[in-house]
């Protein structure tokens, strides 16, 4: 099982030793042909998109590489017209979000943001998760997740569904796709400290499979 990592190699090596951990082969690539050899698409974290691609000016967002969102959008479209199975992990959430003509948050506020924000390690707090979704499935009601930013999602996207958020400010955690295999987490399932948290970011990873194995041979 191959899954495609939209990104740079210099910038995905915790995703590739993700993947790698669970017996899975990572192609770290930003090349069209490639991802679509490849069983599914992961969108990893990193800076924050250019605001133009979500119809704003900059207000806030910062380490910004609009060739490498340019890359992550395209990879998006791709899948979603195959429909590959896609999973997008911090700013790769917000790229799914973008992709579909969802909005991003491009500062959090003061009271907000030492909750999220990335700051001599991750932050922990708790998330509520809604019932019947496949976050449901894998945490139960409520775990504790890890923080890494300072935006968040805004208006969501076409045919997005949150189903994970934070009890006390409410940023979306995780969200579903109603009708594709698409799924986006804002928290770090690839480097989630378990003693910490008690959470199994590997979960995350083995329902994508899961999505793979049940889904049709997907359209090259």
């Amino acid at each position: 099982m191959k899954i495609a990592i939209a990104g740079k190699k210099t910038e995905t090596a915790n995703y590739v030793h993700f993947l790698r951990s669970m017996q899975i082969t990572p192609v770290v690539t930003l090349n069209m042909d490639e991802i679509s050899l490849c069983d599914a698409l992961l969108l990893p974290g990193g800076g924050d998109i250019t605001p133009a691609f979500f119809g704003e000016q900059n207000h806030g967002s910062r380490n910004i590489d609009t060739e490498l969102d340019i890359r992550q959008l395209l990879a998006f479209d791709l899948a979603l017209k195959s429909r590959q199975p896609v999973l997008g992990i911090c700013k790769g959430m917000q790229i799914i979000n973008v992709g579909l003509g969802g909005k991003i948050i491009q500062d959090l506020p003061p009271f907000v943001l030492p909750r999220h924000c990335y700051d001599n390690g991750d932050k922990y707090h708790i998330s509520v998760i809604k019932h019947h979704s496949w976050m449901y499935e894998l945490y139960g009601e409520s775990t504790l997740v890890n923080s890494a930013h300072h935006q968040a999602l805004g208006c969501l996207g076409q045919g997005l569904s949150a189903i994970q958020y934070c009890p006390q400010d409410g940023c979306t955690e995780a969200f579903a796709h109603e009708t594709l295999p698409i799924m986006g987490v804002q928290w770090h399932p690839e480097r989630i400290d378990y003693a910490k948290s008690g959470t199994d970011g590997r979960k995350i990873l083995n329902y994508l499979v899961s999505l793979i194995r049940k889904a049709p041979p997907i359209v090259r």
